[in-house]
């Protein structure tokens, strides 16, 4: 049986909390750069290198906090740290697929922007009811978690709303 690295490479399930808050760094970089980017290719280069800064400044944070909390040897420290926050940058794929997958499809770049930035929110209310789901939550418990990742999201919204 394969294990939970194979069904799931990117860690988008099994990365938790780096999956979170790749979607969540996603989301504020096409809610930012969709209003100022004229081209598909420029705006998933900026949502890529927003990602891949924080993605760097969190591996960073991880190795540094690991090899002064528990003392690990720095390459040890580094190894841990690669595989707790690849989700980060793994989070991105879903949201850029969306993104050009609506612009083939024949959407404006701005509405192709609107339409990864909301499936992207999407993303984050189906990320909340799962946890909540694996925490043991009933329904009610589950929908309220998924409310919660779901106005998440919508901050990113409204933040792109008040900045175009």
């Amino acid at each position: 049986m394969p294990d939970a690295r194979t069904r799931d490479p990117l860690g988008l399930i099994t990365g938790g909390e780096g999956a979170i808050t790749g979607t969540v760094v996603c989301a504020a970089a096409i809610a930012y750069a969709a209003g100022h980017i004229d081209s598909t290719r420029d705006l998933c280069a900026a949502i890529l290198g927003t990602v891949f800064v924080y993605w760097i400044a969190h591996l960073h944070a991880v190795t540094l906090g690991s090899a002064m909390t528990h003392r690990h040897h720095p390459l040890v420290a580094f190894r841990h740290a690669l595989r707790e926050t690849a989700p980060i940058a793994g989070a991105s794929v879903v949201p850029l697929v969306i993104l050009v997958g609506a612009e083939l499809l024949g959407a404006e770049l701005r509405t192709a922007a609107w339409i990864a930035l909301f499936a992207t929110v999407g993303l984050l209310g189906v990320y909340s009811y799962v946890a909540g789901a694996r925490g043991g939550l009933d329904l009610w418990g589950r929908i309220a978690s998924a409310v919660a990742g779901l106005a998440v999201g919508l901050l990113v919204v409204l933040l792109k709303v008040w900045l175009h």
